[in-house]
């Protein structure tokens, strides 16, 4: 595990950038899994922007880490976020738009997008293996759209899942433990003061860690990056 710390969300943002784009230019293709959030907004504001002509997103796939069962024209949705902050300002072909389809019903979405990543993907351990995974931490430790009272989807035999946010009752399509932990490259976005608390820990592995899903993010085979700001780092 590394962690890079940074000064503000916007620098940790920008750390990640770079690294995206390293990535970039040492591979033919990258596969990325994308997340909703403060952050991931920042990030993408800049990729449209700063590094804009450093991309050439033909030979990026999106695809997303988790998803709101919403319609994609719907403010709660990821993927609206992500064509306004970033989809709609790039040259990315249609074709490489892997969107989850918020508006279907949930368990069948599940199913269809995890065929679709056993289709499209490469495997390792029979098990579709992105290039990188963005992901973010929240307040309760929860990662993706799998939250503490459904841990057992760390572990879930299937690809994708429904996870529900025990909060609002939402349900969400996400991709279980074993894809997270599968990918190359393994990258949370964590920023802000309200993360630190979990983030302490985790990192000692103290208080309640073991119920917070985001302490079982553990590579089989890739790298796991922390991008932090100093606020959320502080143990």
């Amino acid at each position: 595990m590394e962690k890079q710390i940074y000064k503000d969300a916007n620098a940790a943002a920008d750390g990640f950038a770079q690294y995206l784009l390293s990535k970039h230019k040492s591979q033919d293709s990258l596969t990325v899994a994308l997340s909703g959030g403060s952050t991931p907004k920042i990030l993408f504001d800049l990729l449209a922007s700063k590094y804009l002509n450093e991309i050439d997103w033909s030979k990026i796939h999106l695809y997303w880490g988790d998803e709101r069962c919403v319609p994609p024209t719907d403010d709660d949705s990821n993927y609206k976020m992500t064509v306004e902050h970033l989809i709609s300002k790039i040259n990315i072909p249609e074709a490489n738009i892997h969107r989850v389809l918020g508006e279907n019903l949930p368990d069948d979405e599940a199913d269809r997008y995890g065929a679709l990543l056993n289709k499209n993907l490469q495997s390792i351990n029979d098990i579709p293996a992105f290039d990188i995974i963005i992901l973010g931490i929240g307040t309760d430790g929860h990662t993706a759209s799998i939250f503490p009272h459904e841990i057992e989807l760390m572990n879930s035999p299937s690809v994708c899942a429904v996870g529900i946010n025990p909060d609002s009752g939402q349900k969400r399509v996400t991709l279980t433990g074993p894809v997270i932990n599968n990918a190359k490259s393994i990258c949370f976005l964590a920023t802000g003061a309200s993360k630190a608390e979990k983030l302490t820990e985790i990192f000692n592995k103290t208080g309640n860690y073991k119920t917070y899903p985001a302490a079982h993010v553990s590579p089989t085979h890739g790298e796991l990056i922390w991008f932090m700001d100093e606020s959320a780092s502080i143990q």
